[in-house]
């Protein structure tokens, strides 16, 4: 299970670098919100996380798949800013 870390708003989510695996969810300004995160499968080949606001109607909506993703796919950390 990914920890999850809550940035505050304004602050800048970190850069991770290429070499380490990531995910971020997102609030957007009408109360949605969105995540995106990078990650590799077993023999090396990248694989990416997109989700849309329209589908994360709530910060729960959006943590489920979320957390889901990052599970299976070795994603340590979920960054989440609540706020923008």
């Amino acid at each position: 299970m990914p920890e999850i870390i809550y940035v505050k708003p304004g602050e800048e989510l970190p850069d991770i670098g290429d070499d380490q695996s990531w995910l971020f969810i997102e609030a957007t300004d009408n109360g949605l919100f969105y995540g995106t995160g990078y990650s590799w499968k077993g023999d090396g080949e990248g694989l990416g996380y997109c989700s849309l606001p329209e589908d994360d109607v709530s910060l729960e909506a959006a943590l489920a798949p979320a957390t889901e993703w990052a599970t299976e796919h070795g994603v340590p950390t979920i960054r989440v800013q609540a706020n923008p």
